[in-house]
């Protein structure tokens, strides 16, 4: 099963590790050093230009969304 999280990207929901409000980067200091770093490596990815709302984690890549973590979660939802 795929979820879609923005733009033209959908995800494989098997690869998916977690879904976070957007907010969890600045509030707290270890979740922005770590997302710092994963930039450094080529790991974020921006999935279209609209305003980011959540931050969707996979095995492999994480990904700056401009759904919300709320919506991403209710489709979560109706797969399983």
């Amino acid at each position: 099963m795929y979820i879609h999280i923005g733009a033209d990207r959908m995800i494989r929901a098997a690869e998916l590790i977690a879904i976070f409000d957007v907010n969890i980067e600045q509030s707290s200091k270890i979740s922005s050093e770590y997302m710092e770093h994963a930039r450094e490596q080529g790991r974020v990815v921006q999935v279209g230009e609209e305003e980011v709302k959540s931050i969707v984690m996979t095995q492999d890549q994480i990904y700056y969304s401009p759904i919300s973590s709320t919506t991403l979660k209710k489709r979560l939802n109706h797969i399983f």
